[in-house]
């Protein structure tokens, strides 16, 4: 990872491939906040090293942002690596993490950020509060924590991204909540935000692809974590699955997902073939 150096403050990291619709959309927002661009800078980690029409959006918003453009080598559809190769090419104090379909409407909102540290030196990360994005969507349906540490959202100091070695290179899926297992078993402290506000779409899984192989993920871990505190994680995870069965969109995908966890696991316990997504 590399050091902090004088000048940027925060650095917002995402990371894409294609749905440049979407990436317009928060690198519009980001181009509407009222902090000094010398303070901050927004890095673009694109996958499968790279498109043409990824790349030239980048340079369409870098005479309005401090853009930092870089296309991903190596490990392609790996979350986890991803995050970390993000993180190695930024700069700032603090991190934020956002998606490409993440929404910010708050001007002000990377402001708050460095305020909201300075207000709470205990705090290691911040966690804002997230409503769904879709307004108009059969069964419409809300997220089911609006303080979820994610990496839709979240902001952390550097530092502790550092102590805890960033995020598990090998994970397609979920690294977020991986890395926010470590946070809190290791004693670092979050601090929910009512201040900071951020839009996303919530959970819809189209398939079982990547619930399998974010199953798959965590099944791993047994080499990383005690024997009972893997085997709880594993149920966390799954635990949605009978909603499935249920009434309601929600359920359904919330569903979908525990059950495509569930399969991962037993295929990754059987041995079966890894699954790739994406």
């Amino acid at each position: 990872m590399s050091e902090h150096r004088e000048g940027i403050r925060l650095s917002c990291i995402i990371n894409f491939y294609g749905r440049l619709d979407l990436l317009s959309g928060i690198l519009s927002s980001l181009v509407e906040q009222d902090l000094p661009r010398d303070l901050f800078e927004v890095v673009l980690v694109e996958d499968r090293n790279g498109t043409e029409a990824g790349r030239a959006m980048a340079e369409d918003f870098a005479n309005q942002l401090p853009i930092i453009y870089t296309p991903l080598p190596v490990n392609f559809g790996s979350m986890g690596h991803s995050r970390n190769f993000g993180l190695s090419q930024s700069r700032g104090e603090f991190v934020l993490f956002l998606d490409d379909d993440t929404v910010l409407l708050q001007k002000g909102f990377l402001s708050t950020v460095l305020r909201e540290f300075a207000a709470h030196p205990e705090a290691d990360a911040l966690v804002p509060h997230g409503s769904a994005s879709f307004a108009l969507i059969d069964g419409r349906y809300d997220h089911h924590d609006p303080y979820f540490m994610t990496s839709r959202c979240t902001a952390y100091r550097r530092k502790v991204l550092a102590e805890l070695s960033g995020f598990v290179d090998q994970f397609i899926g979920q690294e977020d909540v991986e890395f926010v297992i470590r946070f809190l078993m290791s004693g670092h402290r979050s601090v929910n935000c009512p201040s900071l506000e951020y839009f996303h779409p919530p959970l819809l899984v189209g398939n079982f692809r990547k619930p399998m192989a974010v199953g798959q993920s965590f099944f791993r871990l047994h080499r990383r974590y005690p024997l009972l505190l893997w085997l709880a994680v594993l149920a966390n995870c799954s635990r949605h699955a009978p909603l499935y069965l249920c009434p309601g969109r929600k359920n359904r995908e919330m569903g979908r997902f525990g059950l495509g966890f569930l399969a991962g696991v037993i295929a990754a316990l059987f041995k079966k073939k890894g699954f790739q997504y994406g």
